[in-house]
């Protein structure tokens, strides 16, 4: 007569029940990942989307994006570099409480004016491929602050930015949009323009 394959094997001694309630190991496990993800969110890197059009054309409605908060640690703030801020001051003052999305336009201690279509660093002006239409206001000439940006959105006409309510204070930002990742047909890098650099007006097409 055959015999099962369990008879072939060495009697072995029940395990121990686990003294941890598996309850508590579940909450153990919970509690770590929501550590993990509160670390993440407040140190490396969180997801934020697009609510306006004021970053149009380079950022659209309902674009999700992943803001990274460690290149500011290492480095300062570039010309072309999008970041996102908390309300300064006086827009705390105005009842504003989330956060915002702009492009650095304006560093410490340049001089920064906006005629006549062009934005001016230093009385040279900008060329700039990427913004919906050129801004039909003036504005300036302001010294940036030290430890403080001049931010401007890409739809000029249609943001509500520096020329407005004045310079972010670099303990505001929060970080610096670095990757598309919705939609997947726009998904990409958001990395300041190469050519983001003060060009004299000898050079204009």
């Amino acid at each position: 007569m055959s015999r099962s394959l369990n008879d072939k094997q060495p009697k072995t001694q029940p395990s121990a029940p686990s003294s941890e309630n598996p309850w508590i190991e579940t909450l153990k496990t919970v509690a770590t990942a929501a550590v993990l993800a509160f670390g993440i969110r407040t140190f490396v890197a969180e997801a934020r989307y697009i609510p306006s059009g004021s970053m149009l054309p380079t950022l659209e409605i309902n674009d999700r994006l992943i803001v990274e908060k460690i290149s500011f640690r290492f480095r300062d703030p570039q010309r072309g570099d999008i970041v996102v801020f908390s309300p300064t001051e006086t827009l705390r003052q105005q009842n504003f409480q989330d956060a915002f999305i702009k492009r650095v336009i304006g560093l410490p201690g340049e001089e920064v004016e906006v005629k006549g279509g062009v934005v001016f660093i230093n009385d040279r002006p900008l060329r700039e491929n990427y913004i919906q239409e050129e801004p039909d206001y003036s504005f300036g000439p302001v010294i940036v602050p030290e430890n403080e940006y001049l931010v401007l959105g890409d739809n000029r006409n249609n943001s509500f930015d520096s020329h407005f309510w004045g310079f972010v204070p670099r303990e505001n930002l929060i970080g610096r949009a670095a990757v598309r990742f919705w939609p997947f047909n726009r998904l990409g890098n958001l990395e300041a323009p190469a050519y983001w650099t003060p060009i004299s007006l000898k050079l204009q097409p």
